[in-house]
């Protein structure tokens, strides 16, 4: 994993994963440096992946008071309970739903849980975190949140888009890739990682985006992208055009098999 340092008060984690067919998909975990240090999200669950390790390299993970869980898909929650046990003063920010979900694979400890839904907030000290669902999730259990002193929007899943480089996709800042690609590729991945976008009401669809609107963020953070700054009404404008971008098919079994055929003995000559 590398680590980049935005401002005072953010580390970026990044673990940039390949999709065959598609390009390298940005896997970002995060920590904000505020009174009561905060870890979003925990990184790929892969064997060979030591989160711990790269916290470590940041900061003593026996001072993270707080691991926020934007939703538990396996690529959020690689590092958690390694997490847990460095981090014992550490609570685990999720929903009921969330909490629930972990429980189908290894349950949380609940008492090192802390429930909170959209709408709500989280005092770290210095600053108020409040908790928002992004437009666009995979998990009815995601929440992202607004930091009103570093002006940042966590957005979990939400602006991703793969990237045609694993140095690009561990980039610092998205700032170098051209917009008209920046824009073709995250409608791919709104449309992959969103598929019910298609079918949404218009009105009800537009008001979703109204909290991060409002908030106006300096800087978008999203797991799946490099970080953004001052992209907040472009990306806003990308929302809007989801729900007619061209649906994502991908290969089925034929195509599948001819893939194979490839890697097979004499199959590229």
């Amino acid at each position: 994993m590398q680590t980049h340092r935005i401002g005072h008060d953010i580390t970026v984690l990044s673990d940039p994963m390949p999709v065959p067919g598609v390009g390298f998909l940005p896997v970002n975990a995060f920590i904000l440096h505020a009174a009561q240090p905060v870890v979003v999200d925990t990184g790929l669950s892969l064997p060979d992946r030591d989160f711990v390790a790269t916290v470590s390299s940041v900061m003593d993970p026996r001072d993270v008071r707080w691991i926020w869980l934007t939703h538990p898909d396996r690529d959020h929650t690689g590092g958690l309970f390694d997490l847990l046990e460095a981090a014992p003063r550490a609570r685990v920010v999720t929903t009921f739903l969330g909490m629930g979900i972990m429980s189908c694979e290894r349950p949380l400890p609940i008492d090192r849980v802390y429930l909170l839904n959209p709408g709500q907030r989280l005092d770290v000290g210095d600053r108020t975190l409040h908790a928002f669902r992004p437009p666009l999730f995979d998990s009815p259990s995601t929440v992202g949140f607004y930091d009103d002193h570093s002006r940042a929007c966590f957005t979990s899943d939400c602006f991703g888009a793969p990237m045609v480089s694993a140095e690009i996709a561990a980039g610092a800042d998205v700032g170098g890739v051209e917009a008209s690609d920046l824009r073709a590729a995250q409608l791919l991945w709104a449309t992959v990682d969103n598929p019910w976008v298609h079918g949404v009401e218009e009105r009800a669809y537009a008001a979703s985006a109204r909290p991060l609107r409002d908030a106006a963020p300096e800087t978008i953070l999203s797991t799946h992208l490099p970080p953004a700054h001052g992209y907040g009404a472009t990306f806003l404008d990308m929302l809007a055009q989801a729900p007619t971008a061209a649906a994502f098919v991908g290969p089925d079994q034929r195509a599948l098999e001819g893939m194979l055929a490839g890697f097979e003995p004499g199959g590229g000559s």
